[in-house]
């Protein structure tokens, strides 16, 4: 059986890593192979390529070089992670995936957003997500709360509060041109009922895959 494709969009702190977590494991405890997996990183090349993209010390990549660089990441990921585990009928729960560059590089900083289509379709070998679920949340004051718990933020963390009011508006603009496979779920609220919606429309996608995976 065809496998399942999930990804979590959304801006920095918006409880992506949380929700995965939570749905993984109440896919695994329904008997669902699942494989957790992120970008940047997910293979060895593409964490030493999300080492560059995130460390301060390389403040000074040009937006269209860190656009190269997502999609290297992504397209070595895809070919050793995601179609692996697709092919093999599992539910893969991915943290970012295009939309991120479409979000951040495009709706962010301003590159082409039909040029980053046009870079990325290769770098996806044409896998496409089943649900694309947006975690919409307002970073207003999300760096000060990092600096108070002692975190240091990365290099895409200490991007001023506009920038991320852009990416936030270019999510919800991408989420808007399909929003048949788009979900743009409240990340503001309480964990559990952030999970509540999570759930629901993970199981309206998956709800053929899991009756198959309960009969196999």
């Amino acid at each position: 059986m065809k496998g399942k494709f999930i990804v979590f969009e959304g801006v920095d702190g918006s409880g992506k890593t949380t929700q995965i977590k939570l749905l993984g494991e109440k896919l695994e405890s329904m008997g669902c192979p699942v494989v957790y997996t992120r970008e940047p990183g997910g293979t060895r090349v593409g964490e030493r390529i999300r080492e560059i993209l995130l460390n301060p010390l390389y403040g000074e990549l040009v937006p269209w070089a860190e656009a190269l660089l997502y999609a290297a990441a992504r397209a070595q990921h895809v070919a050793q992670v995601i179609l692996p585990a697709l092919r093999e009928g599992k539910v893969v729960l991915c943290d970012r995936f295009t939309d991120s560059s479409l979000a951040y590089q495009g709706y962010g900083r301003g590159v082409d957003i039909e040029m980053l289509e046009q870079v990325n379709r290769p770098a996806a070998a044409g896998v496409v997500p089943d649900l694309v679920l947006v975690l919409d949340f307002d970073r207003e004051g999300q760096t000060e709360r990092m600096a108070r718990s002692g975190r240091s933020a990365d290099r895409i963390e200490r991007e001023a509060q506009e920038f991320y009011r852009r990416v936030r508006s270019g999510y919800l603009a991408l989420a808007a041109r399909a929003p048949r496979r788009y979900r743009v779920i409240d990340a503001s609220r309480a964990e559990k009922l952030v999970h509540l919606d999570v759930l629901k429309a993970a199981e309206e996608v998956l709800d053929a895959f899991l009756k198959g995976n309960s009969r196999a």
